[in-house]
């Protein structure tokens, strides 16, 4: 039987491109891309018919302006109205495909949005169409099966499991591999806007893809027009407030659900109990008492921290809530669980990690510091405990090869920077409102309106933020400093066209 997380390994599907020819470039100190070729448009393979895709060459190691280069895939769907410029998009990962946002840009945003603007999306280095950052399946499942060690003997299979996954990594993806980081794919950005002719960009970024909105605003600030953070990472977080904040936000979005439960009659646990009910769960995960995926070669059992990887794929929007409810009632009821099954044997994308590990400092010198660290996660919270995703992002990068070359640290804002509008979650199990907080405290030109609900990404949860965020990008007003938007629980269960996916423990 293996005994570990379930993770969801997804291969994006390709598009046709049109090469956009490579240019000189300038060393990254100088912060400036080539003023590049020409754009060379051409159809995509898919999405709507003036979808227009295209490939940009970057540079491999910015520090190498003039050495190997790589090709990023971007996508531009053309503004239908008078057109105010380009709107940069990522919806978040790191793995999120920009290209498939801006081809799904007229179902993410709104007709005003899509009329005025040319929405520009491209999959960063090292996803989707960018040289994918691949590694051997097998071991990918390895380090997966040891990322919840048990003992010092568990902690020193993972450190050994690291190591080979990120050496075999390196070995199928090139020299890429080394340089997947933030910094790289901001500057790769601004080579994209370079391409495109543009002097300034609007940017929309959500969860991860706040990421690269804060860094490019840190090293081109006098590039931007308008800036949106929605649902934001803090780049400036060790070791134990990364942690903390996230396990509190994992135990905060529980008891929400909890209550909502309580208060739903079409809730599958409404006379239940919830939170005994989970307790309970927990004890039997930590007795081995319970089985994800039985009588199949992938059998699983669950540790306590799945079943909190459970309640994170199911905290994105309340309205899976459902399902997680008939989801925790099946396993109260019968012990068993059947999740998603994933791919093994072959080069598989594997392009979270890596960018975890380049971008913070997650190593730890011994179990002992892991294990005081989960001890004391339980007591901050005592019935989810520990984030499934934290706890991941930590012991996944425990002794992965090569540096942090993008290492966390404080943003310097610069006076250029335009006013910026945030929004988050207060419930937000992916990205701590506390995150949101504290890079506010980053941003002196930063509002940053609050979407009193549980969920990521508020622009397609709240009507009120959606509203907020137009009116931003259309005419650059902000709303008033410590706005709140109304929460918004679902009552009773919607027909949806298709069944809630098991997440992949990325944002």
């Amino acid at each position: 039987m293996r005994r570990g997380l379930s993770v969801l390994v997804s291969v994006v599907v390709g598009v046709a491109v049109v090469a956009v020819p490579p240019a000189a470039a300038v060393p990254p100190a100088a912060a400036v891309p080539p003023a590049a070729a020409a754009e060379v448009w051409g159809p995509c393979a898919d999405g709507p018919a003036r979808l227009l895709c295209a490939t940009v060459q970057v540079p491999v190691d910015w520090s190498r302006p003039h050495g190997e280069t790589v090709g990023i895939a971007v996508a531009k769907l053309p503004a239908t109205g008078r057109r105010i410029g380009p709107l940069f998009v990522n919806p978040g990962g790191p793995g999120g495909s920009g290209v498939d946002m801006a081809a799904n840009a007229e179902s993410r945003f709104s007709a005003a949005v899509t009329a005025r603007f040319d929405i520009v999306g491209f999959d960063p280095r090292g996803q989707g169409r960018s040289h994918p950052y691949v590694c051997d399946a097998d071991l990918v499942d390895r380090q997966i099966d040891l990322m919840i060690p048990a003992d010092a003997a568990d902690f020193a299979a993972l450190l050994d499991a690291n190591r080979a996954l990120g050496r075999n990594c390196e070995q199928l993806t090139g020299p890429l591999a080394r340089h997947v980081d933030t910094a790289s794919v901001v500057r790769d950005m601004d080579a994209i806007r370079a391409a495109l002719g543009e002097r300034t960009i609007s940017y929309y970024g959500v969860s991860y893809g706040t990421m690269i909105g804060q860094q490019y605003a840190e090293l081109f600030p006098g590039r931007l027009r308008a800036l949106v953070l929605d649902s934001s990472m803090d780049h400036s977080l060790g070791i134990r407030d990364y942690q903390v904040w996230e396990t509190r936000a994992q135990e905060d979005s529980f008891l929400q659900f909890a209550a909502w439960c309580r208060r739903t009659a079409d809730c599958a646990l409404h006379d239940e109990d919830v939170v005994a009910l989970y307790d309970r769960l927990v004890d039997r995960a930590a007795a081995g008492e319970l089985v994800f995926l039985p009588g199949t070669e992938a059998e699983l059992i669950p540790t306590p921290t799945d079943l909190a990887g459970l309640l994170f794929n199911y905290s994105y929007d309340p309205a899976d809530w459902f399902e997680l409810a008939r989801h925790l009632r099946q396993l109260h009821e019968e012990g068993v669980l059947l999740p998603a099954v994933r791919g093994r044997g072959e080069p598989v994308p594997y392009g979270y990690q890596p960018v975890m590990c380049q971008d913070f400092r997650f190593d730890l010198r011994s179990y002992a510091e892991l294990a005081r660290l989960e001890r004391n996660l339980w007591r901050l919270a005592p019935h989810a405990g520990p984030s499934a995703l934290a706890w991941t992002d930590l012991t996944g990068c425990q002794r992965w090869p090569g540096p942090v070359v993008n290492p966390p640290h404080r943003l310097r804002a610069s006076p250029q920077l335009p006013p910026i509008l945030m929004t988050n979650s207060r419930y937000d199990v992916a990205t701590p409102y506390q995150w949101a907080q504290g890079l506010a405290a980053q941003l002196p030109s930063a509002t940053l309106l609050t979407y009193d609900g549980v969920g990521h990404g508020n622009y397609r949860l709240s009507p009120c933020a959606r509203a907020a965020v137009d009116a931003y990008l259309l005419t650059l007003t902000l709303p008033p400093g410590g706005t709140h938007c109304p929460a918004i629980y679902p009552a009773e269960e919607t027909v949806r066209t298709t069944v809630a996916p098991a997440r992949p423990l990325t944002r």
